[in-house]
């Protein structure tokens, strides 16, 4: 039987999925593959993965794929890996840099900055090591796990997905679940039970982990408290207000050579 190629994110939010699927029978049954989000959404588009985590934005460009699993990238308030940073107040900004790692988090600082902050600023495509150009009236998006290099770095952080639920009295739903329609309702189930069993053992992806990072960051919080995984109705409805938003203000994603 030919191996799922499964597409997923090489984020820290990504583990506990990672460790339920690495744990259950299907791992011997799927070829994974790790990337950022944009990279990963692209693979999916190329036909090139069977199943993927991708940037929700993306999702109306799939044709033949499905949204599956219980399971999402989420966040109920602020969730530290998404942040605009700057050397001055937003309402000095005049230039934002959009990380180029993922099309969902670019488009989201545009709305917010629309509809939030009410400011009008220059997009510009971010190119690698884009984070030493924050100066002045420049800031910048700043995505995944970079965000903790960084934040000590820059005197004004702003949380977009606090944000977004300051605006909208939403969480919000960053990465879904999506398969090809072809794929079995029994794969679909064990593909699901397995991210499941991932997230109720976070204790243990946080043991297996924590060395990796530096002694006073909270792991087991950010894991448990500022990522929210069940993609539940809030969820599924800050998924649709924020695609109705995209399409409403007509987002642009302004790309790079490396974005979906």
């Amino acid at each position: 039987m030919r191996k799922l190629k499964v597409s997923a994110v090489s984020y820290l939010n990504t583990k506990p999925f990672l460790y339920g699927l690495q744990q259950s029978s299907l791992s011997k049954h799927i070829d994974m593959s790790l990337h950022i989000p944009s990279q990963g959404a692209q693979r999916l588009i190329d036909g090139k993965a069977d199943i993927g985590l991708i940037p929700a934005a993306v999702f109306p460009q799939l044709q033949d794929y499905k949204i599956i699993t219980d399971y999402c990238i989420g966040s109920v308030g602020a969730v530290e890996t998404v942040v605009l940073f700057s050397q001055v107040p937003i309402e000095e900004i005049d230039t934002v840099l959009l990380d180029f790692h993922s099309r969902t988090s670019a488009q989201l600082v545009q709305i917010l900055l629309r509809e939030h902050w009410k400011q009008s600023v220059e997009f510009l495509p971010a190119e690698p090591g884009f984070e030493h150009q924050i100066q002045g009236k420049t800031a910048a998006l700043v995505i995944g796990d970079r965000v903790f290099k960084w934040r000590d770095n820059y005197q004004y952080q702003y949380d977009l997905a606090e944000a977004w639920q300051q605006q909208y009295q939403l969480p919000f739903t960053f990465a879904i679940w999506v398969a090809k329609k072809s794929i079995s309702n029994s794969q679909i189930q064990n593909f699901n039970q397995a991210l499941a069993h991932g997230i109720a053992n976070i204790p243990e992806v946080v043991r297996q982990h924590k060395q990796d990072f530096a002694a006073n960051f909270n792991l087991l919080n950010y894991l448990s408290n500022r990522i929210s995984y069940e993609f539940d109705q809030p969820k599924q409805a800050a998924l649709q207000k924020f695609l109705l938003l995209l399409k409403d203000n007509q987002i642009p994603a302004t790309q790079t050579a490396e974005q979906v």
